[in-house]
């Protein structure tokens, strides 16, 4: 057997599904498995991405990202709000995401995310807040 770093492609797409897939069958437990992502647009421009992926019972946020010039505009909270939207009455019970201390805690809390825990860091800038919302 070799170890070596590659990128993701079909191959490794396919074998992480097909994997993924398998082992919650063998378990016995619904995969729900999505991808998403959703982007925010002016004038043909994307302005920010929201991206991450659903399974058994959780949607996660992966990322969120708003470009520099339209931070402060609503730009993130719509994302989330579209990731809220499209997974409500799908069968997942909540919305997961992390995100560091010098990024977005104070802007998830006003979205009604719930703090689970902090891992704190020697940097306060680089601990890492765990968030939740509960969907229906």
């Amino acid at each position: 057997m070799e170890i070596k770093r590659v990128s993701e492609d079909d191959r490794t797409g396919e074998f992480i599904n097909t994997e993924f897939s398998d082992y919650a069958i063998d378990c016995g437990v619904a995969l729900n498995y999505e991808e998403f992502c959703f982007a925010a647009e002016d004038n043909g421009r994307i302005v920010g991405v929201i991206t991450g992926r659903a399974y058994y019972n959780e949607v996660h946020i992966g990322d969120l990202i708003v470009g520099k010039k339209c931070r402060r505009d609503g730009v993130g909270s719509k994302l989330v709000a579209a990731v809220e939207d499209a997974f409500a009455g799908k069968g997942y019970e909540k919305i997961a995401l992390t995100t560091f201390g010098f990024q977005a805690p104070e802007f998830y809390k006003k979205l009604g995310y719930e703090l689970e825990f902090v891992r704190e860091d020697k940097d306060p800038r680089l601990s890492k807040y765990f968030y939740i919302k509960k969907i229906l």
